[in-house]
């Protein structure tokens, strides 16, 4: 193996000796082909997982090579030694995360050889975000983010030539409509991937139709993106993997006994002649790569440059192939220029199937309690970003925590870290890395606090087990306690706080002295029983808040406060269910074996013969509504792939259930237990419209040969006649028919179930011509309809066997000595199906970011001021603060978001002078969506469909639908004005003073 040496030094002072004019990157930089034959655009990568068999760190350095054999240091080492060789050599780097690591060891020499192989367009990044994004568990907030870094610290250390123009998601499990919609709003060509059902994809084959024109927003316009699938994988052709951890021949061309150009070749061609046959134009891209290749990357470009050399010399006999070194932008130029006309894409492409047995479904919901602290992680991501905005944090600790923070975020998006589709241990470090990173958030958040509130001494602690209602914190100062609310949202919020205490009497005030009405829950005894829990708190204080950006609420201790009414109801039959009937103000056991459970807004009926609920009401809708829970006994599931053993092995819990009615004047609560292992509360508060589910599940029982997946289930009158609606990454809703895709015939007949399941990682509904039922939940998971009426959610499972796609080990999650337990939310809302969505999205920002708590003792009064910080409430009402944060040591970005849809809401105005005056702005400027290209050079490729009905005359290209926003402080304020088509985001760039 050779490594950057004295070579690199010679040959980094040759090529700084060349004219900087003979430099060309992008576009320009792209080979020559030839007009009559077939252009084979063969491609050198290496797909680098962050993090998957080994962690981050080992694949980076190389360690554990007996778990797998791969070091990423090494990979580009030799990948640039082998690039300085020859100027027509290409190679594209994916994965930011692992490049930023390499290049921060690298020699002032070492830097400028790669600078100009950048410049030359020779070390081409594609993709470009920190991590190669999974796209069905993600939410598109995280996505915009990771890209923004990424593409950030390629702007910053290379300037304009190292900016991607192609999306290159070859190793997710499925692709997104939002993911598509993502790349062109940054202004990227075109996007490519090698994962598709394999009935789409034979269908595809047949039709070409392997490429196509993607329309990416059913709200949008201008969101069309050029998409193209690989025709084998993102492997090179098979017998042609020339990488040391292959056993394919070399090519041998010497006088040799063994030489093989004529057997090479000629199997080359035959291979790439059936390629050419499923594509239109005279392009054909080959990828030459996979996962972890090019660690010695002399033997890759030896015998690429010896098969290059002898397919080309076959055109002196007449061959029509032309092979050279390229990229997926080169690739993608020459189909614009070639002036082709593409079939259409509208939907998505989930759930992705292998095979016929093979649905690619189970990945939504594995991992649940990661893929709930990846949202933990974003969450105080945005209230730290935002706070160092406002209270202008500047110290190298801070600037370094919320990079870190930033950074693990980006990690965390990879496609087999969020996904769940891990080993154990690999899960295990991304829960370390990302348990110090929020607490280096927490940290920064606390500094703005100090400098922000009347409390320069605050210890603005941060609890992170209130999910199982614990913080010693609270435990210990609720006598005298500080509860600092921030909200990142941009509108004023009113939610109901929950602050873990002990069995005393409390009284809380806000910081005008007034008392806010609180009441004491008492803890679920499922979660009093944990093993691990330090039961020292057993009850909730619960009172509502109503916070603009930050607001304090004090707390202490009284001499008595009302009770929380309860009435217990021991279900273990009719008879006894009658016999404890009581009768409170708002709670009632009637006669007919019912109980009614009630705020203002929402009437809940339980049926009390069988625990579950069976009615609820609001909006004027009453509704029979049976929820329960079900679980699938599975044989041969896996971290990727749900698979059902046979249909009888899904058994949904009918009766059987015992519960418990709290009752007080702001929050009712029905207590479940469904069976040893899963358990749930039914909760209302005052004035809040929606139902909320808080369960939880767990140990899941294992059988020797089953495992078993928990779903939450509810049944309904509704006539929805299969269609149910998912969300895509948290954005638009994408309508699903049972059984039915948008461009060919899954084959359902071993899976029907798991052939069905979508991502669900805000929302799922469905709805007829009268109601509209919708479930939104707190973290990614899938979800199906496989009766009209009914709705399913998967929440947590737990496996036996792998499912043979790579990770190599069950999925079997524990912790503490027994099978894990889970514990999230889920939120109903029952409407007229006439009315607006809207509050379903307005429900879906305050689940993913609600108040952040910060708890702090009271020390008194102190002469502190606070500080002012701005308000968003001037803007309209569907206007989201998606993104406010340092950018640079004078720069802030900002990015706002219309989140309705066109069926939701309509175009807004609004100015933001205030804000920039705020911010001490001096310039700001307006760029694509992830914050690094103006929106004054948005140039990217136009393709044509093919129902327009004729070629296009020339190339044609999509810029800026708006005039970019470029304005200075001497300005009027109406030269600040932005507005929002409905799903509209907009980035800025604000310098300050």
């Amino acid at each position: 193996m050779k490594y950057l040496c004295g070579i690199v030094l010679f040959v980094a002072l040759l090529a700084l000796s060349i004219r900087p004019s003979e430099e060309a990157c992008g576009y320009e930089a792209c080979p020559k082909t030839k007009s009559n034959m077939i252009n084979i655009h063969m491609v050198p990568h290496s797909h680098d997982d962050v993090g998957w068999l080994k962690t981050v760190d080992q694949y980076f350095y190389g360690h554990k090579s007996s778990i797998q054999h791969a070091g990423v240091q090494y990979i580009i080492d030799t990948v640039i030694s082998e690039l300085i060789k020859d100027s027509s050599r290409r190679f594209i780097q994916v994965e930011t995360s692992f490049f930023s690591k390499w290049w921060a060891e690298q020699s002032e020499t070492t830097k400028l050889v790669v600078k100009k192989l950048v410049n030359e367009g020779r070390l081409e990044f594609t993709g470009g975000a920190w991590s190669m994004n999974d796209e069905a568990a993600v939410n598109y907030q995280s996505v915009i983010d990771q890209f923004t870094l990424g593409l950030k610290f390629l702007d910053d250390t290379f300037g304009s030539c190292a900016r991607p123009r192609i999306g290159w998601q070859i190793d997710p499990f499925g692709h997104s409509r939002e993911q598509a919609s993502i790349f062109a709003q940054m202004g990227y060509d075109g996007e490519f991937f090698a994962r598709m059902d394999h009935r789409d994809k034979n269908n595809r084959i047949d039709n070409l139709g392997m490429e196509m024109i993607w329309d990416a927003s059913a709200t949008l316009s201008n969101d069309e993106i050029f998409t193209g699938l690989l025709y084998r994988h993102y492997s090179a052709p098979p017998g042609y993997c020339f990488d040391v951890h292959c056993g394919d021949d070399p090519i041998i061309d010497t006088k040799s006994y063994d030489n093989n150009v004529k057997s090479r070749v000629d199997d080359f061609l035959s291979y790439v002649t059936e390629v050419a046959k499923h594509y239109r134009s005279n392009h054909i891209m080959i990828p030459m790569g996979d996962d972890f290749q090019y660690e010695d990357a002399q033997v890759n470009f030896k015998n690429m440059d010896k098969l290059i050399k002898y397919v080309n010399e076959r055109q002196a006999e007449g061959s029509t192939f032309n092979l050279f070194y390229s990229t997926p932008a080169c690739y993608l130029n020459s189909l614009h220029e070639g002036l082709q006309t593409w079939p259409n894409k509208t939907e998505d492409f989930f759930p992705y199937g292998s095979d016929d047995n093979s649905y690619w479904t189970g990945y939504f919901v594995s991992r649940p309690t990661q893929k709930r602290f990846e949202r933990d992680g974003n969450h105080i991501l945005q209230v730290a970003k935002q706070l160092s905005v406002f209270a202008e944090l500047s110290s190298d600790q801070q600037k370094e925590d919320l990079a870190y923070l930033r950074e693990i975020m980006g990690v965390m998006q990879h496609h087999d870290a969020i996904t769940g589709t891990e080993k154990q241990a690999v899960s295990n470090d991304y829960d370390r890395l990302l348990y110090d990173a929020i607490l280096g958030g927490t940290h920064t958040a606390r500094d703005g606090l100090r400098k922000l509130t009347n409390l320069p001494n605050g210890e603005f602690e941060s609890c992170l087990n209130l999910n199982i209602s614990l913080c010693a914190f609270t435990a210990e100062n609720a006598d005298n306690l500080v509860v600092t609310l921030y909200n990142p949202l941009a509108h004023t919020s009113s939610q109901y706080v929950r602050v873990p205490v002990k069995n005393e009497n409390y009284e809380v005030t806000d910081e005008k002295g007034r008392v806010v009405a609180s009441e004491k829950v008492p803890v679920a005894w499922q979660v009093l029983a944990l093993e691990y829990r330090n039961n020292d708190t057993q009850h909730d204080l619960v009172f509502k808040a109503t916070v603009n950006k930050i607001a304090n609420y004090y707390v202490k201790k009284v001499e008595s406060t009302p009770e929380t009414k309860k009435i217990v109801l021991p279900t273990e039959s009719k008879k006894a269910a009658k016999k404890n009937a009581t009768k409170t103000n708002d709670a009632e056991t009637f006669a007919e074996g019912e109980t009614v459970v009630q705020t203002s807004t929402i009437k809940l009926v339980i049926d009390n013969e069988s625990g579950l609920l069976k009615t609820v009401e609001m909006n004027g809708i009453s509704e029979n509504i049976d929820q329960s829970y079900g679980v699938y006994r599975t044989y041969d599931s896996g971290a990727y792939v749900f698979r059902q053993y046979h249909q009888a092995d899904f058994i949904i819990q009918d009766g059987g259930v015992e519960f418990t009615v709290y009752d007080g004047p702001l929050v009712k609560e029905i207590h479940q237990t469904f069976s040893p292992n899963i358990s749930q509360i039914i909760r209302l508060y005052e004035g809040v419209n929606h139902v909320e589910f808080d369960w939880l599940i767990g140990p899941i029982e294992r059988e020797e040969e089953f495992g078993k997946e928990v779903v939450f289930t509810l049944n309904s009158t509704t006539a929805s006649n299969g269609v149910f609606y998912t969300d895509s990454n948290g954005r638009e809703m994408i309508r699903r028919e049972k059984d039915l895709r948008e461009d060919f015939t899954p084959g359902l007949d071993r899976q029907p179930t798991a052939g069905n399941y979508y991502p669900v990682t805000s929302r799922i509904a469905l709805q007829d011509n009268n109601k509209r039922i919708a479930v939104l939940n707190d973290r990614a998971q899938g979800g199906t309809s496989m009766q009209n009426g009914q709705l399913e959610i998967m929440l947590a499972r737990r496996l036996v066997r792998d499912d043979g796609y790579g990770v190599g080990e069950a999925l079997n999650e524990e912790q503490y000595g027994q099978g894990l337990i889970a514990r999230g939310k889920l939120y109903l809302i029952l409407s007229p199906s006439d009315e607006s969505t809207s509050t379903e999205r307005l429900a879906e920002k305050e689940i993913h970011l609600p108040f952040w708590k910060f708890f702090s003792k009271n020390t008194g009064s102190t002469n502190s001021v606070a500080k002012a910080v701005p308000s968003f409430d001037d803007f309209p009402k569907s206007v989201h603060l998606l993104t406010l944060e340092p950018f640079n040591d004078d720069e802030i970005l900002f990015r706002v978001e219309n989140f309705l849809d066109q069926t939701e809401g309509k175009v807004v105005s609004f100015n933001i002078r205030p804000i920039f005056d705020y911010l001490n702005g001096v310039e700001i400027r307006e760029t694509t969506l992830d914050g690094n290209l103006p929106l004054s050079d948005l140039k990217r490729f136009k393709f044509h469909h093919d129902s327009s009905g004729q070629r296009p005359e020339q190339v044609e290209y999509y810029t800026a639908a708006h005039k970019p926003l470029a304005a200075a402080k001497a300005q009027e304020a109406s030269d600040f004005s932005v507005t929002l088509q409905p799903m509209q985001i907009r980035t800025f760039i604000i310098k300050t003073q």
